[in-house]
């Protein structure tokens, strides 16, 4: 999704407003250094699974009305895109307290600003300036 080259994700990766997405969870079962900040991680698993449940028939009921203006290429259709995201949704969640206690889901946002945001991997610091 984000054409990241190898040499891209063999860096050190700041997700920022990354929600109950995969991404985070699928890099650290590579062995890649990912920290995710999204002030949704405020919340317990049981807190983001009922909003995603809250909200999952709503969303995909309006992509399909407007199926028309999307470009079907990854997802046959509206059905199967939800499919799609429910699943990482879940992969996520699976994921999300052990990565809550290793700090690789930070209940914060990156607002503009001058100093730096702290980030701390197993190769060592780095910052990445908003």
């Amino acid at each position: 999704m984000f054409d990241l080259s190898e040499a891209d994700l063999e860096a050190e990766i700041l997700g920022c407003g990354d929600g109950p997405a995969s991404f985070n969870a699928e890099m650290t079962a590579l062995g890649r250094s990912v920290i995710s900040v999204d002030p949704i991680y405020q919340f317990s698993t049981q807190q983001i699974r009922q909003r995603i449940e809250a909200v999952y028939h709503p969303v995909i009921s309006q992509v399909k009305h407007n199926a028309h203006r999307y470009v079907w290429k990854t997802f046959r259709d509206a059905d199967a895109l939800g499919q799609a995201r429910l699943q990482a949704m879940e992969q996520f969640l699976g994921d999300y307290d052990q990565g809550k206690v290793a700090g690789r889901y930070r209940p914060e946002a990156l607002l503009p600003r001058s100093k730096p945001f702290p980030m701390s991997f197993k190769k060592g610091a780095t910052k990445c300036y908003a």
